[in-house]
């Protein structure tokens, strides 16, 4: 084997043109032991462009070529890139174009200068740790979040399909209608969208790149994907065959972008060019299973790492610091994702960013251990283009669903958050079936809402959650077809907050709760002045309610029905103020029962545990295995203030205080019985004339003070 130095004295050296396949050994790119050392072939006939690392054109025109020998492992250095003051462009192009390299290793820190974009599967590039930078980078074309230095993107090959359903495809299904099923091969993947719904130019219910699994007959395929949405008669559905990367990883990146002048505002651009500076690495479209490790970015403007149309991959243990941007739309993320299935993101981590993980009509993913700081944006956020059966566990960091406005249709399904810390959880929109576990909204100084949880009450179960300022039910959506719950939680309270809204409060976008909700095992504390301004039927079991203090104001209740089993009130109570126009009950009706051996104690603004308002219905009244002890003579066990009313006390205990009845409490279709109650220094002055209809002295144990 011959060996020379360098790069120079292999384009000099003069092989014997019938000696094809002479192998030659360069000990160095520049000079001996620079490390852009390889191995080269002759070829004699060859006729390859030169690119300066893998191909060498001594000759310039005639045939012949030195070729670089390896096993499939590219080397940046083989194209005298051996520090970052040469771009590394043209060589990365080279060796991820050339179809017999399938790993690109980097031993050096690079820069590039273009934005590179390719259809090259089964490739790894892995840059070991070293930094990349884009220092004189061409500019982007406007708003493009895809202009990344690396792109992976999969082609359309032509082929469309577009036919409008003939019968309902429903939830959970695998199988597609199709115009003509002879068009699909099993293993195909092809683009399929709904047409979007009037009310929004991106509500589309189906939008995913998938698999054929099965050819079920003329007009019939399987696919590899359950619909998380039925769809209806008349729908149009589109198919547009794809030809997918496959498995083009990219790892062991350190990534700094350029610096962009500071916005400082979320609609307008400083100057034309503005989001076409900055630089970021990786993006993916129509891809599957590509998998991106241990990338560190900042200075980054355009998402971290970019997908839409990918399937079948991981993002893992990678980190995003102090982005370029964070104001303007789809800027400052560590990861967006549109219109993915199946992916998986976990041990990320981000500061000062827009969102960690963005998901935008997404199915089936998980993110897992992943944390964000300096998290005011959002660290994890999904836009409501029907995204369903997204997983979070063992996450920190601001929760934000489906918040992104009806262009996208304010909807998700069956999301599920545990072990998770954060400022805020933002879900009222029209989200079905959220399960919260071990969710904790921390209150943070400076932050507006912080430590609240706002949530859809559509099928909601929340199951050992905190937080520390506010719970806010309201409901969008009637999908579920289960009950709402919370168990095990505990929630501060803001004076004069809603736990549930009312119609036409202060937040646009909160509407009444019209279905019921089961509270158990839950403490409400620091009450004060609060409402709960709807919910239909509101079932409290050994749920407790803490005032801020014995001058705080009670909880203002619009339920239709109050069923208190257990648990009690300390420093609080409950004014009934007339239930809310549902449309569900037509009626106006309330009723209120306490029983299960709850307790009352203390006292209150109002003076009264239990107090009707001006209502125009008729309020029942059942007292049953309870205590009440009031802490004052002037504190009232139920106050009664006109209207229509029915009252049933049997096996009741009351001390102190007294009972308040307004005059005409108890007119025609009224009445009150009071049976077994033992009573003790209780004031009954005000209980109105006994009657054939009105008893509450015989049968009860009455002790004077």
């Amino acid at each position: 084997m011959i060996q020379l130095s360098n790069l120079e004295e292999l384009l000099a050296y003069k092989p014997n043109p019938i000696e094809d396949g002479q192998l030659v050994y360069v000990d160095g790119y520049y000079q001996k032991g620079d490390g852009g050392g390889k191995l080269v072939r002759w070829m004699a006939c060859s006729t390859k462009a030169d690119n300066g690392g893998t191909i060498h054109d001594p000759l310039i025109g005639s045939s012949g070529r030195w070729e670089t020998v390896h096993n499939g492992v590219g080397d940046f250095r083989w194209f005298g890139i051996l520090d970052a003051t040469k771009n590394a462009d043209d060589a990365m192009d080279a060796m991820v174009n050339d179809s017999s390299i399938h790993l690109i290793e980097t031993h050096t820190d690079l820069n590039f200068a273009r934005r590179h974009t390719y259809d090259r599967s089964d490739i790894e590039l892995n840059f070991f740790g070293h930094t990349v930078t884009t220092k004189g980078i061409e500019l982007n074309t406007k708003s493009n979040p895809f202009g990344a230095v690396i792109f992976f993107q999969g082609k359309a090959s032509g082929e469309v399909q577009t036919l409008t359903l003939s019968a309902e495809l429903p939830e959970q299904t695998d199988v597609l209608e199709v115009f003509d099923s002879a068009s699909f091969e099993v293993d195909d993947w092809w683009l399929v969208r709904v047409k979007n719904n009037p009310e929004g130019n991106a509500q589309r219910e189906l939008d995913y790149m998938l698999q054929i699994t099965e050819i079920m007959d003329d007009s019939h395929v399987r696919v590899n994907y359950k619909l998380g949405w039925t769809l209806a008669v008349g729908r149009e559905i589109t198919f547009k065959k794809m030809n997918p990367v496959f498995r083009s990883h990219v790892r062991n990146m350190n990534f700094i972008g350029v610096s962009v002048p500071n916005n400082g505002s979320t609609s307008e651009k400083p100057f034309d060019t503005w989001d076409q500076i900055g630089s970021h690495p990786i993006a993916y479209e129509f891809a599957v299973a590509c998998n991106v490790v241990d990338v560190n970015a900042t200075k980054v403007f355009w998402p971290v790492i970019e997908r839409r149309y990918c399937t079948h991959y991981v993002t893992e243990r990678c980190r995003l610091t102090n982005p370029e941007e964070v104001i303007w739309g789809g800027t400052g993320y560590l990861t967006q994702q549109l219109n993915v299935l199946y992916g998986h993101v976990r041990d990320c981590h981000t500061s000062n960013a827009r969102h960690l993980n963005d998901f935008t009509c997404a199915a089936y993913c998980m993110v897992e251990n992943c944390h964000g700081d300096g998290d005011e944006h959002g660290s994890f956020v999904t836009h409501g283009q029907y995204e369903h059966d997204l997983t979070y566990i063992g996450n920190s960091g601001l929760l934000s669903f489906a918040n992104s406005g009806t262009t996208w249709g304010d909807s998700a399904k069956r999301i599920t958050v545990k072990k998770h810390t954060g400022s805020r959880v933002v879900a009222h929109k029209r989200i079905t079936d959220l399960t919260l576990e071990d969710v904790h909204a921390v209150w943070k100084e400076g932050l507006v809402d912080s430590g609240t949880i706002w949530a859809n009450a559509d099928g909601l179960q929340m199951r050992g959650c905190t937080a520390d300022t506010m719970l806010t039910l309201s409901q969008s959506s009637a999908r579920s077809k289960r009950g709402n719950l919370a168990d095990g939680c505990s929630f501060g309270m803001t004076k004069d907050a809603e736990i549930a809204r009312l119609p036409g409060t202060a937040h646009a976008g909160f509407r009444p709760v019209i279905a019921d909700f089961v509270m158990q095992n839950c403490h409400f504390h620091n009450v004060d002045h609060n409402t709960i301004g709807s919910i239909q039927r509101l079932v409290l079991i050994n749920t407790w309610f803490k005032g801020a203090s014995p001058e705080a104001g009670a909880i203002q209740v619009g339920c239709a029905e109050v069923i208190m089993q257990g648990g009690g009130f300390d420093n609080c109570g409950i004014k009934l103020v007339g239930v809310f126009d549902s449309g569900v009950t037509g009626t106006n009706d309330q009723s209120i029962t306490v029983d299960g051996g709850a307790l009352f104690s203390g006292t209150n603004a109002e003076k009264a545990f239990l107090k009707s308002g001006n209502t125009s219905g008729t309020v029942t009244w059942i007292f049953g295995d309870c205590k009440s002890s009031a802490s004052d003579e002037d504190m009232a066990h139920f106050s009664i203030q006109g209207g229509s009313n029915k009252l049933r006390a049997v096996g009741s205990r009351f001390s102190g205080g007294k009972y308040e009845v307004a005059d005409g409490s108890f007119g025609s279709g009224s009445y009150l019985l009071m049976m077994a109650c033992v009573e003790e220094g209780v004031d009954r002055s005000s209980l109105p004339e006994e009657s054939d209809v009105l008893k509450h002295v015989a049968g009860n144990m009455i002790i004077s003070k």
